[in-house]
């Protein structure tokens, strides 16, 4: 844990040449169609994600899948490249897919998926090829999406609280949810728990 956090000291440090961004990191750009308190309905554009599959409890799973990240985009990779921080770091359980993966509480068959989107100056072709083979890269679809933002620390708990809500509130507002929630959290773990931005989202169908 300790290395995480010193981690997250140096994630600061980098900055995003574009883009709408959160604490000086790039974040993905979406448009807000409806605001109701804590609920948004957002609209997202397609960006590439790199992305892994690790196993284990959801708060192990976000730890070790942001280290394996974490590695990559500070030179774990074959160009030995710094790739600049974005925020959020999002989690899911992977997608029961026979033998293959590309975010509902429970962790699923295949582990949790943990991405970081990568900066928008990057394409396909021009990201460093990674050194380690668990890490692929995806380019996501664009999606509507209910959200519920709240600050806190954001344990399995409190995250299976808010899922909850946003259901109900999405339900109230006859809003159809598609797949399982992600997880979307956007500062480091030394942020006071109070000025921490945390996320629940679904696709809407």
């Amino acid at each position: 844990m300790r290395w995480l956090i010193a981690l997250a000291l140096t994630l600061g440090t980098f900055t995003a040449a574009e883009a709408d961004m959160y604490n000086g990191n790039e974040t993905p750009a979406y448009t807000v169609e409806t605001t109701d308190g804590a609920f948004e309905l957002r609209s997202y554009s397609p960006h590439i994600a790199a992305e892994v599959t690790v196993s284990g409890s959801r708060d192990a799973a976000i730890n070790a899948g942001f280290r394996v990240l974490a590695g990559y985009i500070f030179g774990g990779n074959e160009a030995k490249a710094k790739v600049a921080m974005t925020t959020p770091v999002t989690q899911a359980p992977s997608e029961k897919i026979a033998m293959t993966t590309p975010v509902t509480q429970v962790e699923s068959d295949q582990g949790w998926t943990v991405q970081f989107m990568m900066p928008s100056e990057y394409t396909l072709d021009t990201l460093p090829k990674p050194k380690d083979n668990r890490i692929r890269f995806v380019t996501t679809d664009p999606v509507r999406m209910a959200v519920l933002r709240f600050s806190g620390i954001p344990t399995t708990a409190a995250l299976a609280k808010r899922t909850d809500v946003l259901r109900a509130w999405a339900a109230a507002k006859g809003l159809t949810l598609t797949g399982a929630p992600q997880f979307m959290f956007y500062d480091p773990p030394f942020r006071m728990p109070w000025n921490r931005r945390n996320e629940v989202a679904f696709a809407l169908k």
